[in-house]
């Protein structure tokens, strides 16, 4: 796999958010997740970054509707270059997330050991919406109304993984030598 760049500073809580080609679901997801910790004051504590299972869209800008339906909710998606997930990322990150069980058989089987596989979780394991599907659907060959109503699952499913993981990353951070 081409190597994907996820150095994450010690300290700091580190998720990956993967799709298929990281120009859809993976790029919405890190975005929603990235801004809820900044808009926290938590961006020290947490990195998000995102990543694809496959490798056709490496260094491509995310897909012009993804942009859009980010822009309509205030969010700025211009910036992402896509990127794939390798096996070594699970050294630099504590949660790697999936946005379809598709791509968590991928990751897990890509996992070297147990440690590796207790950080896959699936984003929609986050929304406690009754109903909620198990998959985020892949709005790649639908319209633009598609990709706002996946946009919408995404949030809703990042608000809870925030809601879960916020409260350890308030909690004071330890010195090693405290």
């Amino acid at each position: 796999m081409p190597s994907a760049e996820t150095k994450t500073p010690n300290g700091v809580f580190g998720v990956s958010m993967v799709c298929t080609g990281n120009i859809c679901r993976s790029p919405m997801a890190e975005i929603v997740l990235r801004d809820l910790v900044r808009h926290a004051g938590l961006s020290h504590r947490v990195s998000v970054t995102s990543a694809g299972t496959g490798d056709w869209h490496v260094g491509e800008q995310a897909d012009p509707r993804t942009i859009e339906a980010l822009a309509a909710r205030g969010f700025d998606g211009s910036q992402h270059r896509a990127k794939q997930f390798e096996t070594a990322s699970f050294d630099e990150l504590d949660l790697v997330v999936a946005l379809d069980r598709t791509h968590e058989r991928a990751i897990r089987s890509w996992a070297r050991n147990d440690t590796d596989r207790s950080k896959i979780k699936l984003l929609t394991s986050f929304d406690s919406t009754p109903g909620a599907p198990l998959d985020v659907p892949d709005p790649y060959y639908a319209d633009a109304a598609t990709f706002d109503s996946v946009l919408a699952t995404i949030e809703r499913a990042c608000h809870g993984l925030f809601a879960q993981l916020e409260p350890a990353f308030r909690a004071p951070q330890t010195s090693p030598n405290a």
